[in-house]
């Protein structure tokens, strides 16, 4: 039985028993809520979270640890040879992987590994067949104990107020934890990294070529692992962007806002937010055969020497991917300035555009920084547009019309493929990560300080 037809049986199963705990409750209270403590609803709440949350909890503990409990089964009956080596470990446990899914015939493995991979099979279909039945025995079992337990006095309401309290706690701390899991992932590995390279040649460093050589003797056999080009890159691009997206974003928004007819304004505004539904590929392909082509020949034309990949060119096209990220949310918030502040202008003999400038604007300007930080965090992170317009040369430029690449970009070219995962090359990889991650929480801080000083001036 897969995942998802498991899910819905124990979906069915507290359905039913929402129904039939409902019903329990009715026939108690003879007719009469008055009789009852908590409204019938509650009752059958009660019944369906003792059926599904037990046996949820079941389903993630079960997932954590089979899989590493029947590798372990598995690694156990290996050849001893084969467990002493790391390398020759990993790609055991590879192709064993490949024989139990079924892929494995054009292996050519010894009899001990096909004999593991019809053995992982196996111990998986017993592990799933384990899991159908143990999960469904605890969800029938919660039903049974929680069914008995319904009775008039009994305080169902408090009882379901209380554990969806605590599965909004449980849900608040998965996001946390996951956020600090990311983070100590990034630094354990980027701490690796750096027991490899120094940091002060990967900060301040000025070229950036991680491909290692495979013999001592070839040209960069240890790699070039300076992120200057990198950094400078992704803010060129980046700068370039927000050049065209905030002025068009914060105009059109004013303008829809203030201006515009409610009418425009219905077809207006769906229509800007289109540009936010379209993906980021296509947005590629616009930059590498129409932008790109068009910047260099009208280059050719007044004599500059503009690449066929250049940053100008990821850089517009990036520019009106984001626009509406600006002019949406900028435009939400203006609306939300009290109409109070306008009229108070108005009565003083302000024009509109006074109004808009001083008036509006500022008391907007917390969320206008939230959106434009929004842009930016967009902008950092976009990668198909720069792979296809921008191109993968780390150049140490600041011409938007040569070839850049950005920090995203080589963080992904570091990781496709077959890698080593215990090399500087793949290791950079995260260091990049960390300093991403690093930038963002800056613009976070810098954000909130914002949001926090105007606050205090117009709340």
């Amino acid at each position: 039985m897969s995942l998802s037809f498991l899910l819905l049986a124990v979906a069915v199963l507290c359905a039913l028993s929402f129904f039939f705990g409902r019903q329990r409750a009715k026939a108690l209270s003879g007719g009469r809520y008055s009789n009852l403590h908590s409204l019938p609803v509650h009752y059958g709440t009660y019944v369906a979270l003792w059926c599904g949350l037990p046996a949820l909890l079941l389903l993630m503990i079960w997932y954590m640890f089979q899989g590493s409990v029947i590798e372990a089964m598995i690694v156990a009956d290996l050849p001893a040879d084969i467990v002493a080596n790391s390398g020759q470990l990993s790609l055991a446990l590879n192709s064993i992987s490949q024989i139990a899914a079924g892929g494995g015939e054009h292996l050519t493995v010894s009899p001990e590994i096909v004999d593991a991979g019809r053995r992982l099979a196996n111990l998986q279909t017993i592990a799933n067949a384990a899991l159908v039945v143990v999960m469904l025995s605890v969800a029938i079992a919660g039903i049974a104990i929680s069914y008995r337990k319904i009775a008039p006095e009994m305080r169902a309401r408090n009882n379901v107020e209380r554990i969806s309290r605590w599965i909004m706690i449980a849900c608040s701390a998965i996001a946390i934890l996951s956020t600090v899991g990311i983070v100590f992932s990034l630094m354990f590995e980027a701490v690796h990294f750096f027991s490899k390279i120094n940091p002060l040649e990967f900060l301040f460093g000025l070229e950036w070529s991680p491909q290692t050589a495979i013999r001592a003797d070839q040209v960069a056999s240890e790699g070039a692992f300076g992120a200057i080009p990198l950094f400078v890159g992704t803010l060129l691009i980046t700068l370039i962007a927000m050049c065209v997206a905030v002025p068009i974003g914060l105009f059109s928004a004013i303008y829809m806002g203030e201006y515009a007819s409610p009418k425009f304004r219905a077809i207006a505004k769906p229509a800007l937010e289109i540009l936010a539904g379209v993906p980021t590929v296509v947005y590629g392909f616009f930059a590498a055969l129409t932008v790109a082509p068009f910047l260099r020949d009208k280059g050719s034309m007044l004599g500059l020497d503009v690449s066929s990949e250049s940053a100008l060119a990821a850089g517009l096209v990036m520019g009106i991917m984001i626009i509406p990220f600006v002019s949406s949310l900028s435009d939400d918030v203006m609306s939300q300035v009290p109409k109070s502040l306008r009229d108070g202008s108005y009565g003083l003999g302000a024009t509109k555009s006074e109004t808009i400038r001083n008036v509006i604007f500022p008391a907007a300007l917390p969320g206008i920084v939230g959106a434009v930080l929004l842009a930016v965090s967009r902008a950092i992170g976009e990668t198909m547009i720069v792979v296809m317009a921008a191109g993968l040369a780390a150049n140490m430029t600041v011409n938007p019309l040569q070839t850049v690449t950005t920090v995203t970009v080589q963080i992904v070219t570091l990781l496709v493929g077959d890698q080593e995962f215990d090399s500087a090359k793949t290791l950079s990889a995260f260091a990049l990560g960390l300093v991403l991650f690093l930038v963002t929480l800056g613009l976070n801080v810098f954000a909130l300080k914002v949001v926090q000083k105007y606050r205090e001036k117009y709340d």
